[in-house]
């Protein structure tokens, strides 16, 4: 890996800004690469536009903001709608596949998805289902390691729910891997 540019879309209240850092860190701390993350939300505290700019590179990255996301993760449709015209052709779209109803992709585009929303929900806290993604995301890219993304993790969440969110990203990383082990 050179550079991959990574843009995670949703809404206020899904954790897309704690998904950037955790995957920021993950490679940045964890890994020895460099990332940078820039956030983008409404003026509401939930429920409005949100979204996390993560780069992750060999070397130092000089220019933060992503325009043509190489790795695009969806977690609401108003997200997939505002941000797939953008996805690099022969990138890789990673969506909440039961919130975000796939369209049209632009050439080469490889889409995978998850229930993220029911997975936390069968866990018992809907709140998690971003954590779930992030295992997703491990799952399919390993553009992180999966050691780094559980130090990640578990030094980003609350003290008291760190089960909780293990189980919740270990429940994504498997579905991912099974899809890709799949493909």
């Amino acid at each position: 890996m050179t550079r991959t540019e990574i843009r995670i879309g949703g809404l206020g209240g899904q954790g897309v800004i704690l998904s950037g850092i955790i995957l920021g860190k993950a490679a940045s701390i964890y890994d020895g690469l460099n990332a940078t993350l820039i956030q983008a939300f409404g003026p509401e505290a939930r429920g409005s536009a949100c979204s996390a700019q993560v780069t992750i590179a060999d070397d130092p990255v000089d220019y933060p903001y992503v325009l043509n996301p190489d790795i695009l993760v969806v977690m609401s449709p108003d997200a997939y709608t505002q941000f797939a015209p953008s996805l690099k052709p022969g990138g890789m779209l990673l969506y909440e596949e039961e919130l975000v109803h796939i369209k049209e992709l632009p050439e080469g585009v490889r889409a995978y998805g998850i229930g993220a929303t029911r997975i936390a929900e069968e866990l018992g806290r809907r709140l998690v289902l971003n954590i779930v993604m992030v295992g997703f995301f491990v799952g399919v890219t390993g553009i992180v390691s999966v050691g780094a993304a559980e130090k990640a993790l578990l030094s980003s969440v609350p003290k008291g729910t760190e089960s909780l969110n293990l189980n919740a990203f270990r429940r994504g990383f498997e579905h991912g891997r099974s899809l890709v082990g799949a493909a």
